[in-house]
């Protein structure tokens, strides 16, 4: 005698459905999201939206002088070409590289310093805020006045010390005007930049340096191999912060030398297009130019940690 068993159905997987005080739960987290979201389109997306259709125009700064057209690519074919504008990249690009790196490296030295146990150590890490927390136009004005090839003090120490044989001109100089804004711009925002790193390394345990002081590990050792990898997120958004800021600078290069040919920014360099010339529609396509690049320098950024963590 054979008996057959009937098979038990089983119950087909489906998406689980949300409760009722799940979705009363969303909808007050997007209604609450509203303002915010409200907020970013009138201040990033339709600003940023207006200035690509206007890329695609001859708009002038004073309209009614003549009617805005769409005159299609004419004006990203006039930027590929531009001579000027190619020189505000790679003078922005430097200014990048040097004052990044810099900032990178002597923030980074001046957390661990901070970091370390010692006697006023609160009081060092109040003084290390203070250029930080000076304007960047007014910190620009007074280095200028120090960097001042007749009354500066720079020269005047230099002269002093014997470090200089004669004063230098170091804004009006091509050869120096780079290093002497780079050197402002470093001053500034160290300490920025190792206030991110100090916060970085406050959250890593002190179980993993004792453990690796009981295995032998010399200091060096526990730099490279704990604090330098725990550390590397807020590595990340040091180095996308400040090179956001970076590419996009304006006010140290405005202060120091104006509109001056050969020491503009891509910053510099749209203000007076749209400002001083009046070509809104060229001055479009240089802002979205600009947009793109800073976009390229965050992906690579972004791309490399990603790959380093696998």
């Amino acid at each position: 005698m054979s008996s057959s068993a009937t098979p038990v159905p089983v119950p087909r997987r489906g998406r689980r459905r949300r409760t009722k005080l799940q979705r009363r739960q969303t909808r007050l987290a997007w209604l609450l999201l509203l303002p915010a979201l409200a907020v970013v389109v009138v201040v990033a997306i339709y600003p940023l939206g207006k200035t690509v259709y206007q890329s695609f125009t001859n708009q002038e700064f004073l309209a009614g002088l003549e009617p805005t057209k769409r005159v299609g690519f004419a004006n990203y074919h006039t930027l590929i070409h531009d001579p000027t504008f190619r020189d505000t990249v790679v003078l922005t690009i430097k200014f990048t590289l040097i004052t990044v790196s810099l900032e990178f490296l002597l923030g980074l030295i001046i957390a661990l310093v901070v970091n370390s146990h010692f006697k006023g150590r609160g009081v060092m890490r109040a003084i290390m805020l203070v250029p930080w927390a000076i304007p960047t136009v007014v910190a620009a004005k007074m280095w200028l006045w120090m960097l001042d090839d007749t009354n500066g003090v720079v020269n005047d120490l230099g002269m002093r010390t014997h470090i200089l044989s004669h004063p230098h001109a170091w804004i009006a100089e091509s050869s120096t005007q780079l290093a002497a804004v780079s050197a402002v711009d470093i001053w500034k925002t160290t300490p920025f930049v190792a206030l991110l790193l100090l916060a970085g390394m406050q959250v890593i345990p002190n179980d993993l340096y004792e453990a690796a002081s009981v295995d032998g590990a010399n200091q060096l050792q526990q730099f490279w191999r704990i604090t330098l990898p725990l550390l590397r997120p807020a590595i990340l958004v040091v180095l996308i912060f400040r090179t956001l800021d970076a590419l996009r600078v304006f006010d140290v290069f405005q202060v120091f030398f104006g509109y001056r040919l050969g020491a503009q920014t891509m910053a510099v360099y749209d203000q007076s297009v749209i400002t001083q010339d009046g070509h809104v529609g060229y001055g479009s396509a240089v802002s979205v130019a600009i947009f793109l690049i800073i976009s390229l320098f965050v992906v690579i950024y972004v791309t490399f940690v990603r790959v380093s963590e696998q």
